[in-house]
């Protein structure tokens, strides 16, 4: 054995062909603002460390042998090879889904009469609340300004019947640390969102305005009692609903007549293990304002409304002898008033002594990764949750909406992922009616960049993104729709369109060019029109390669400093 002194390394370092990623983690005490700070900022130069690695050496394995690619099929538009920064995490899954073990089906058993005795409970309550709002709203016309005082304390009876319908849950005493804050100290709290529990708490305990779903105004009882409380509705998908809130958030915030308002600025329930994204609607006007959290302490059940059906979570808190359920409320957070600050950096604050509180850790998740998991479950996917793609983030990149996540999603499904969510090459050119070449294989390896000659949803999303938002983009569909259509008719033929993509794979057969045309041919009319065109790169991005010679012939080029601003 050879001699070694204290500083000789134990093993001795071997020469390797794999990929080493040296992650740099700078010490830095801005600390918040690491949450918001946008993606692409905290690893590009990972990303380009990395990409530089992986490009010179990609081996995949096809029916014809092994292939090397490392040229990349989008360096005309600017292109780099995109990182996804790997999450494990699944803030929204519930720890207890299903009643397992001896104890917890003998404890139903047991609680099943208590269970009909809190049921009529629930129901008293609900049916007595509901007439006292009735009677609280009758011939009140004019909902614009705070309710009238008598009004008020007619709502007394609901919020006592609020605390009763906790009680018929198994809440029999809530824990609360600290104390909300006046309002003239903290016109809004923000809290983290677990179930539908702290709602109704809240309401009993501050009868606030909230921030709520439209589709809220519709629920049977729940709705009435909602709209007693001044509800700010808003419509998330729509930017003008979204805007309206906000003013509606500031208008309330200012005047001291109004209660105080309370918002769940997650937007959607959590399991209460991780802090989600922030919607910033709390933050824009600029108050002062109380981070309050909750927590479900449990053993055998979780009570968070995790990816389980409203009926069956109700059913397992009527059986159960107790449910803790934890409140505190933090110190007021107020806006920095000696500098500017960002609504970015004052949420990132909040976010921070929420998280930090929880003792939790924050993710780039927002409601559009439960949309993306209710598309896989409606999918039958075995694992829809790693269909989940942190979509805050990848809002922050690329400013594309859930909606167009979504359609990617679809094309992905098309293309029969296996039971881990992975999409094999041949799986890919079928789904984007490629066939099996070169370039096809670049394509594949461009998203491919852990080289696993398998890709992910989150792969296909980033590389598809990331090719679809660059300036030069649009710019370079119309120029491909110029070169195929060279006599100037505004549409073009399927032989036009083999004519234009023979550069690039030169063998195409008939029937390969007649289903790539009718990718492009929304309305079977056997031409494609420029919309139609233009649409057709839009949803799938990564086929604009098929025209890169006839591009790079114009000139086009990713690197010039003549890039045009655009919005897709």
């Amino acid at each position: 054995m050879a001699d070694h002194d204290v500083t000789s390394p134990l093993l001795t370092s071997s020469i390797s062909d794999q990929t080493q990623v040296i992650l740099t983690v700078d010490a830095d005490d801005s600390g918040p603002e690491l949450q918001h700070k946008p993606s692409h900022q905290r690893y590009s130069s990972q990303t380009h460390s990395r990409n530089c690695n992986l490009n010179q050496n990609y081996h995949h394995s096809s029916q014809n042998g092994t292939l090397l690619n490392s040229r990349n099929p989008f360096s005309f538009l600017g292109c780099e090879e995109t990182v996804p920064a790997s999450c494990t995490v699944d803030p929204f899954r519930n720890s207890t889904p299903e009643i397992d073990g001896v104890y917890e089906w003998l404890k139903i058993v047991i609680c099943i009469p208590i269970a009909l005795v809190r049921l009529v409970l629930f129901g008293l309550s609900l049916s007595v609340g509901y007439i006292a709002t009735k009677l609280a709203l009758q011939g009140w016309k004019d909902k614009h300004n705070p309710m009238p005082r008598w009004r008020c304390r007619l709502m007394w009876v609901t919020r006592i019947s609020a605390r009763c319908i906790l009680f018929s849950f198994g809440y029999q005493w809530i824990k609360r640390r600290g104390k909300p804050a006046p309002r003239e100290t903290a016109p809004i709290i923000v809290s983290n969102h677990v179930s539908f529990i702290e709602p109704i708490f809240y309401f009993y305990e501050l009868f606030p305005t909230m921030v709520a779903s439209e589709s809220h105004d519709s629920l049977p009882f729940v709705g009435t009692i909602i709209r007693a409380m001044q509800v700010i509705y808003v419509n998330r998908f729509s930017p003008a609903s979204r805007k309206h809130a906000v003013n509606e958030i500031k208008r309330k915030a200012s005047c001291n007549r109004f209660p105080q308002l309370l918002l769940f600025p997650e937007g959607t329930t959590t399991n209460g293990r991780n802090l989600i994204s922030f919607q910033l609607g709390a933050f824009i006007p600029g108050y002062p304002i109380q981070p309050a959290i909750v927590r479900y302490p449990h053993v055998h059940f979780d009570q968070s409304w995790g990816h389980v059906s409203l009926a069956k979570l109700m059913f397992r808190m009527f059986t159960q002898f107790h449910n803790f359920f934890e409140v505190e409320y933090l110190p007021v957070v107020s806006p920095v008033n000696n500098k500017k600050e960002t609504t970015n950096h004052f949420a990132a604050r909040t976010s921070h002594a929420i998280a930090t509180a929880l003792n939790v850790v924050q993710t780039g998740h927002s409601y559009g990764d439960i949309i993306l998991h209710m598309k896989a479950s409606e999918a039958k996917q075995e694992r829809p949750s790693i269909y989940m793609v942190e979509m805050a983030r990848v809002e922050s990149l690329f400013h594309i909406s859930s909606l167009v996540a979504v359609e990617f999603l679809e094309k992905f499904l098309s293309m029969n992922p296996d039971p881990s969510g992975l999409v094999q090459y041949h799986d890919f050119l079928r789904g984007l009616r490629l066939k099996a070449c070169s370039l096809s294989e670049e394509i594949f390896a461009f998203i491919d960049v852990e080289k696993n000659e398998k890709i992910t949803f989150k792969q296909f999303l980033f590389a598809s993104a990331h090719v679809l938002k660059r300036p030069l983009f649009r710019q370079a569909c119309e120029l491909a729709f110029d070169e195929c259509d060279a006599t100037g008719k505004e549409f073009i033929t399927e032989q036009e369109l083999q004519d234009s993509i023979k550069p690039v794979i030169p063998d195409w057969k008939e029937d390969e060019v007649h289903n790539l045309f009718m990718l492009y041919d929304a309305d079977n009319d056997g031409k494609v029109s420029k919309d139609e065109f233009l649409s057709c790169l839009r949803r799938n991005p990564l086929l604009i390669a098929l025209f890169s010679p006839s591009l790079l012939g114009k000139g086009l080029s990713g690197g010039s400093d003549g890039m045009l601003e655009e919005i897709v």
